[in-house]
């Protein structure tokens, strides 16, 4: 058996300590990786594979990139869901023996993307950690990219709903924990069910003990004590804090000073969304497509910078509940939409605004180059203008935004003074210093430019003295400076010319002379190189102590960036100012879909009115056929009363919205074939989570419950929500419930607080159109049949459907059972004393010619031969 290279020994090595990465190993120019990674990088990248000899009996897989490209494949396999271990070279070739020197100088993960190409500029990019143990959980999450660090803890008894509720607002790009098991929980199920498969690593679990996490706290922010930050108390929190730093440590191998405070908040401040609500309200991305156009962010994000696109998309998904910052957002909404040019020249100005957040901490980490430092300088250059319009503002949020924005006067003159307008892209290749500022600089500089008069007056004088008109002096980076002599004048060169190179029309020569101005003129270039680079590390050095004030600079924009967008759609689409209030009141009159309406064409939409309250109007019960707009409808006022609750006007003639606590949505089917549950399950547990977590200040939209099953079961099922939700005693919550299942609208004028709407239709000939109007009363029919044929469903099926409607209609068994076998107890209950049926199953010769079947042992030919008995007996029937 052979033995390994060298070179090899000290690959497998480094790979021994990061098993879990891809090892980019830097041989040269390239990226290499070896055997496994190799054989994976090969194929998530499409790159040849191919081997090297490694000392072994058999050559070693590799494939390689360019270094210089790199980041295209390293953002492709970080979105695979890959780590990626940068490994350099550690010490200078030129003076080390053996081998060169190769560490890890980097680990980039999912949650740790730095470098502005493989990041959405107006989404943040969250790793989180969370430690968990049977009293409750702590979640500690930090955008690496802009320095955010924010924490929290759930010790409720339903505390793991609470974490995932938690994580879906967050959406985590990678996940570290202490445990995936908890009170009988696969956590990492659990996470898979409502987030699309983040990268999720059990991490050290000594990283998480309380003792430890605190000393690491104490150890980043350098200080004696914990309780500055409000999390003495918080002893979930503060386990998820310490393990985080220590994983950031870990895997960036970097300061982390950007990392400069902990937010502490209280999930009980923001109103609750848990997934299905998001998916069917279509926040920041639509269901089908999961593309942004089409979201409720599509139509508000109106911001100029990337900073505001970050804080209004998170805004969106923390709508408020405190109703004093509510107003003072909608206050501020309000003054910037009156004040229309005011907001103009603001939106004008921002649009210069750089990425201030991501722009400090790449200074911060020591990644920014020449060009970034301009980008702030021009970004800065700004701020007084804002400033100054600012302070013609009146409401308390724009004043405070006013109050928050530091001009950093120091780091826009230094950038000022020191940087070259247009600098290079590389910063150790020179060009990047201004003139003046350093005078050592200046004075080789200066070096430079007289070398090269000198040599300008060097090749006159020997063209002088050798009588050689055409003899040049040219350099190169191999031989330096020469002169050239064509071979015509070759009896012309003197003696103390020496010969260096030989060319096919001339030879090219050296003189003491000339070889010692080449060792200034080269020597001087290389300082320039040198110290412009010295120099340009000083003044990134100089402007990171400002990281502080330029991130609570960022954090005021992004603020006034979201509320100018607000006030921009909201004027643009004619939304209003809502009154906010904690009564349980939602009034909306002449109430639109944010979204649908944008979508239609010449201005169709129609307007609804909405009354829910916690007395009389607490329960609307919705019918009317498919298509007529019952959805659209309810997802409106669900989005209406989000939208006032995150501080924008809304979509209406007017609005008075009590505080919601929570949405609840159940919308639509679906099947979790990878759960192994089936459409009514779905239903049902999303049923379930509604009504185990739903108060009476929540807001209940509830759409076809009880479809998924027979026509039996889910009528009991629906009626006995629509009595559970709508009993004060029990629930009383604010619920907009569509249905078909016409025998509900008994239930207004037997159970309180219940109403009956409908969507109204006009029927034409045989066909239907759809008014989209919600009126009082109760729909007659569903239409079913008239939607089918517009649909486009054959007119075979439309004509026997009508035949066989028809019977039903005059039996008219459903309604009359329904009655008959119910009665109604003093609580508003229902007591069913019998299940209700529309068929008679007794003595059916249908059904006995049915249980003969054994369908898993009968030919096609018996098929067709069973099924043309069974229609001529149901034809005998009359059916």
């Amino acid at each position: 058996m052979g033995k390994l290279t060298p070179m090899m020994k000290q690959y497998l090595d480094l790979k021994e300590k990061y098993k879990d990465c891809i090892l980019f190993f830097r041989l040269g120019d390239f990226y290499e990786m070896f055997f496994d990674d190799a054989i994976l990088a090969s194929k998530e990248l499409e790159i040849t594979l191919t081997g090297r000899d490694c000392g072994l009996k058999e050559r070693a897989p590799m494939c390689g990139v360019p270094h210089h490209s790199a980041e295209n494949y390293i953002a492709k396999l970080i979105d695979k869901g890959h780590k990626v271990a940068i490994c350099e070279q550690v010490e200078d070739p030129s003076v080390s023996k053996g081998i060169v020197k190769r560490d890890v100088v980097k680990i980039i993960t999912p949650g740790t993307v730095m470098d502005a190409y493989m990041l959405d500029e107006k989404e943040n990019n969250y790793i989180m950690s969370i430690y968990v143990d049977d009293d409750g959980a702590g979640i500690s999450f930090a955008d690496v990219s802009t320095g955010e660090l924010r924490t929290t803890e759930f010790t409720k008894d339903n505390f793991i709903n609470c974490l995932l509720d938690e994580i879906v607002k967050i959406n985590p790009k990678e996940i570290i924990i202490n445990t995936l098991q908890c009170l009988g929980y696969d956590l990492k199920s659990e996470i898979y069910t409502v987030l699309s498969k983040p990268y999720i690593d059990v991490f050290d679990s000594w990283a998480f003990k309380q003792d430890y996490a605190i000393k690491k706290i104490k150890q980043h922010f350098n200080i004696i004590a914990i309780e500055g930050f409000g999390i003495d108390d918080k002893n979930h929190s503060t386990c998820s804090i310490g393990a985080l730093f220590e994983y950031l440590q870990k895997t960036q191998k970097n300061s982390l000073s950007h990392i400069n405070n902990i937010y502490f908040y209280s999930s009980d401040a923001y109103m609750i969304l848990d997934k299905s609500t998001r998916r069917n309200l279509e926040l920041t991305e639509t269901m089908r497509e999961k593309k942004r156009k089409g979201s409720l962010l599509w139509i508000l994000d109106k911001t100029n910078t990337a900073m505001g696109g970050r804080i209004l998309k998170k805004w969106i998904e923390e709508p408020l509940k405190d109703i004093g910052e509510i107003q003072s957002r909608l206050d501020a909404v309000e003054e910037l939409k009156e004040n229309i040019l005011a907001r103009e020249e603001l939106k004008e100005l921002l649009n210069n605004v750089y990425d201030l957040e991501r722009l400090v901490v790449r200074i911060s980490y020591g990644n920014a180059n020449a060009r970034d430092l301009i980008a702030l300088k021009g970004s800065l250059e700004v701020l007084p203008k804002v400033k100054k319009i600012l302070d013609s503002f009146n409401t308390l949020k724009l004043k405070n935004v006013l109050y928050e924005i530091n001009l950093v006067q120091e780091v826009k003159e230094l950038i000022k003074q020191s940087i070259m307008d247009d600098p290079p892209i590389t910063i150790k290749e020179g060009g990047i210093i201004k003139r003046f500022y350093n005078h050592e600089l200046d004075e080789l500089r200066e070096i430079i430019s007289n070398s090269k008069q000198w040599i300008a007056n060097l090749e006159n004088n020997e063209r002088l003295k050798t009588g050689i008109k055409s003899l040049k002096i040219g350099f190169n980076k191999v031989f330096g400076y020469y002169l050239e002599v064509t071979k015509t004048n070759l009896n012309l060169v003197p003696e103390n010319y020496i010969r260096k190179q030989t060319l096919a029309n001339a030879e090219r020569y050296i003189t003491p002379e000339l070889k010692e101005a080449e060792s200034k003129i080269l020597g001087a270039e290389d300082k320039v190189v040198e110290l412009e680079y010295q120099i340009f590390v000083q003044i990134r050095d100089e402007i990171k102590k400002f990281t502080k004030e330029i991130q609570n600079t960022a954090r005021a924009i992004a603020t006034l960036d979201a509320l100018i967008s607000f006030a921009e759609v909201s004027d643009r689409f004619g939304y209003t100012k809502p009154k906010i209030n904690n009564d349980l009141l939602i009034d909306i009159c002449n109430g639109r879909h944010p979204v649908v309406e944008r979508t239609m064409d010449f201005d169709m939409f129609i307007g609804n009115d909405t009354l829910l309250d916690g007395d009389e109007n607490r329960f609307s019960i919705i019918t009317g056929p498919n298509m007529a707009g019952k959805s659209t409808y309810m997802r409106q006022v669900a989005l209406i009363v989000l939208m006032a609750q995150i501080g924008c006007f809304v979509p209406a003639d007017k609005a008075t919205i009590g505080v919601v606590d929570r949405i609840f949505t159940r919308v639509g089917a679906s099947d979790d074939l990878a759960r192994g549950q089936s459409t009514f399950m779905v239903e049902m547990s999303e049923l379930a989570n509604i009504l185990n977590n739903a108060t009476k200040k929540s807001l209940i939209i509830l759409d076809e419950i009880g479809r998924g099953t027979s026509t039996y079961d889910g009528l009991s099922i629906a009626w006995a929500v629509v009595e559970y939700i709508s009993s004060k005693k029990v629930l009383g919550a604010r619920t907009l419930f569509a249905t078909h299942y016409h025998e509900l609208t008994e239930l207004e004028g037997i159970l309180n607080g219940v109403k009956n709407y409908c969507i109204s239709v006009e029927e034409c000939n045989d066909d239907i159109i759809f008014l989209r109007k919600i009126i009082r009363g109760s729909a007659d029919q569903s239409y079913g049949i008239q939607v089918a044929k517009l649909a486009g469903v054959i007119d075979d099926v439309i004509t026997r459907a009508k035949q066989i409607l028809l019977q039903l209609e005059e039996n008219d068994i459903n309604k009359k059972n329904l009655k008959e076998d119910t009665t109604i107890n003093k609580t508003n209950e229902v007591i069913y004393e019998k299940q209700m049926s529309i068929f008679d199953g007794k003595n059916n010769d249908v059904i006995e010619e049915l249980k003969k079947i054994d369908i898993l042992d009968i030919t096609p030919m018996e098929a067709m031969n069973h099924l043309y008995k069974l229609v001529k007996l149901a034809q005998n029937r009359g059916v």
